[in-house]
């Protein structure tokens, strides 16, 4: 076991890591006992005095040995800050008779939200200032905004305690902006956040939380003007497995219940014109019949996984949706194309694919002259993220994109559906001395130890770059649930990139980056997967020069943390720093307890560790049950106190244990927002400060970085 005290080199004391108190807590199940000292430290309320000190503890801990990196901190922070567009505001979208956008400005954390009469502002109106209801606060998230179908009311779901439990409140938008009427009367409270309008502007759903699991489990129909306590049950979901949402159809005719599990999909409608009729499933549920349905006039089209791993476009008429054998095929499956979605028009389906890694969009003509013409959006990097932009108006026949890489800044292009002509609407604006021109990105497939080619992309600053091995290299990665994390443009990374750093996304399995097998490949029985791609990533990286061996950096957030705890513990001196930010870290003890929010949810992604198998897999690898006397790198962890979906006692009682095992005097340390959950520090400007941290933790273990400041 190492020393725990260290010599602030800025006071000449010994500081000493907080150590925590060991009460064993003996888990028994499949003949198998663990025994978790550190559990003591799950306190559900959020209000025991000895673990809130504790917390007190690490960060003041935190702080003392971050004392000589705070001038670095701040100034990558002013960096960062610098390059932020103080006055900005979003490409104002058509939705009904009014153009929507928002606007930030100065200092502000947060955007306002404005209509106008016409693209250029005519009649602009705001409707929504954000930092004003934000401003008593430590916390505030704005879940949903959502405009009745008559344009006359709005409804705003809000987050002050950073649990996604949000409060649905109602604005008219008829009354003046100083009346004392603005806000109607009507309060709904531990919802979701979602709201859907039903078409007669007086009748709203929106899914209920279980405060226990925070989960949505029931929906409610609410009309206004009434109580919540008179709001009325329409549906309830008994299967835990399962995830709620509320969705409306791109024709407006139908609201959804759509039920989502890591397998299934099961999906609920009603006539829009009728709220207080009764849900009715759109077709019987089949276990892991996963789709996408969504109307268009007298057809449903359906991207959907039956008989087919990546997906593949069906259609159907509405009075047949509800007999599989009378969808018909519009796009077939391919093995080498995985087809993640599509967007309605009236004339027209954006269809968006992926193919080898990389996304793409083809637009099929369905009315006129021309219909079952086809041709694809193009762009001119060859390797990218794009994704639809908001494109409310399904009459449109222009259709909105973003489109970044590791070198363009996100960009809104505009592109005509009948020519496929693309114009520029906006381009994120990089203040400073920002040259494209100055950096490099590359797209690189890297043999894993089974010999699997796995994607990587990278980039860094040509003046900096020598493929000699002598370069500083971060490395990312998430694998998990299907997420693929493209190759998207990021400020922030410049300050690592203007320093020598290599940048680095490991599109590991556990992803969809090469299809639905590269996800199915990457979770339960085969989750090593993903811990080796990474790994195997970086050894490969060093060999090939992108980085020096002694100056690896790695960085994963909530299953990346659990990423990250994982290649902590299976490859520790491969790496000279970790940052592991709300990290999934006690994985065992996590999916044995249903009482934690989320879990049920997630069989289908871990396993389900009721089952002896299950168990033994999941326990090959849980960071928390895998610790070791061994040395291990210099890591930071940061959470929140009010996390919903990764409890802080999970990265609390794992820094308890690395305390106890580790061989090594290098750093460990842990910092609580006491204040924020999941997504970290709320406003724009906080955030970045979250960044700036650990940035200079990683800058500041280089040999070079007394020369920082």
């Amino acid at each position: 076991m190492p020393t725990s005290s260290f010599i602030s080199a800025s006071s000449n004391k010994t500081v000493s890591a907080p150590i925590a108190k060991k009460i064993p807590h003996e888990m028994n199940i499949h003949h198998h006992q663990r025994v978790d000292n550190y559990y003591w430290m799950r306190d559900d309320q959020r209000i025991d005095e000895e673990v809130l000190a504790h917390l007190n503890d690490e960060n003041a801990y935190a702080d003392t040995m971050l004392t000589e990196q705070k001038p670095l901190q701040e100034l990558l922070f002013q960096e960062l800050k610098a390059r932020v567009v103080k006055d900005d505001n979003t490409v104002p979208a058509k939705d009904g008779k009014y153009w929507y956008h928002s606007e930030i400005s100065g200092e502000q954390e947060f955007s306002n939200f404005y209509r106008a009469t016409s693209f250029a502002g005519e009649n602009k109106t705001l409707l929504l200032d954000v930092n004003e209801r934000a401003k008593d606060h430590e916390f505030y998230d704005l879940g949903d905004v959502s405009i009745s179908p008559n344009d006359q009311l709005m409804s705003i779901s809000e987050d002050t305690d950073s649990r996604r439990i949000y409060t649905i409140i109602f604005k008219d938008l008829n009354q003046a902006v100083d009346s004392a009427d603005i806000y109607l009367t009507d309060i709904i409270v531990e919802t979701e956040g979602e709201v859907v309008w039903a078409n007669d502007n007086q009748t709203i759903f929106y899914v209920k939380k279980d405060l226990e699991t925070l989960l949505g489990t029931q929906v409610y129909r609410h009309k206004l003007g009434t109580a919540q306590s008179d709001d009325v049950l329409v549906y309830e979901e008994e299967d835990h497995s399962f995830y709620m949402s509320l969705d409306k159809s791109r024709d407006d005719s139908q609201i959804y219940i759509c039920l989502h599990a890591t397998e299934s999909t099961h999906c609920l409608a009603l006539s829009a014109d009728e709220p207080d009729g009764k849900f009715v499933e759109l077709f019987p549920y089949q276990e892991q019949h996963e789709y996408h349905a969504d109307k268009m006039a007298e057809y449903f089209y359906i991207v959907t996984n039956y008989q087919a791993k990546n997906f593949r476009l069906m259609k159907v008429a509405v009075d047949q949706v509800n007999d599989i054998n009378n969808w018909q095929e519009v796009i077939p499956h391919r093995s080498n194309v995985l087809l993640e979605g599509i967007e309605l028009f009236h004339h027209f389906i954006v269809v968006t694919e992926r193919e080898n890694g990389q996304i793409r969009f083809i637009v099929h003509t369905t009315q006129g002259e021309n219909a079952g013409h086809q041709y694809p959006l193009s762009f001119d990097d060859p390797c990218y993220f794009s994704c639809l932009g908001d494109n409310p108006e399904p009459e449109s026949t222009t259709a909105r994109l973003y489109y970044s890489s590791l070198t363009t800044p996100g960009s809104l292009y505009d592109f005509d559906l009948a020519t496929g002509e693309r114009k520029l609407i906006k381009q994120q604006k990089v203040l400073g001395d920002f040259n494209k021109e100055d950096y490099q990105s590359e797209r690189l497939f890297i043999s894993a130890r089974d010999g699997t080619q796995v994607p990587v992309s990278l980039v860094y600053r040509s003046s900096s770059f020598k493929k000699d091995g002598t370069n500083p290299l971060l490395q990312y990665g998430y694998g998990a649930y299907g997420i693929t994390i493209d190759p998207n443009f990021s400020s922030q990374t410049l300050s690592l990139l203007d320093r020598g750093f290599v940048y680095v996304i490991a599109h590991v399995r556990g992803s969809e980056m090469l299809g639905r097998a590269w996800y199915e490949t990457g979770k339960m029985a085969h989750k090593q997967n993903t811990f080796n791609d990474f790994i195997d990533v970086t050894q490969a990286l060093v060999a090939q020069g992108y980085g020096a061996k002694d100056k690896i950096f790695a960085s994963g957030g909530s299953a990346g943390g659990l990423l990250m705890g994982a290649i902590a513990n299976q490859a520790p001196e491969l790496y000279l720093g970790i940052g592991a930010h709300v990290p999934f870290l006690d994985v065992l003890t996590t999916m044995l307890d249903e009482t934690i929010p989320l879990t049920t949810n997630e069989y289908d992604e871990w396993g389900n560790p009721n089952e002896a198998q299950a168990y033994q897999d999941i326990l090959a690898y849980s960071p928390i049950d895998n610790i070791s006397a061994q040395h291990y790198p210099n890591i930071l962890v940061t959470t929140g106190l009010h996390d919903s979906q990764v409890q802080y006692f999970e990265p609390m009682k794992w820094v308890a244990k690395l305390r106890e095992f580790k061989t090594d005097d290098n750093l460990l340390l842990f910092k609580t927002d006491m204040d924020a959950g999941h997504g970290g520090a709320s406003g724009r400007f906080k955030r970045l400060k979250e960044s700036a941290l650990e940035m200079s933790f990683f800058i500041s273990l280089l040999p070079e970085a007394s020369n920082e400041i």
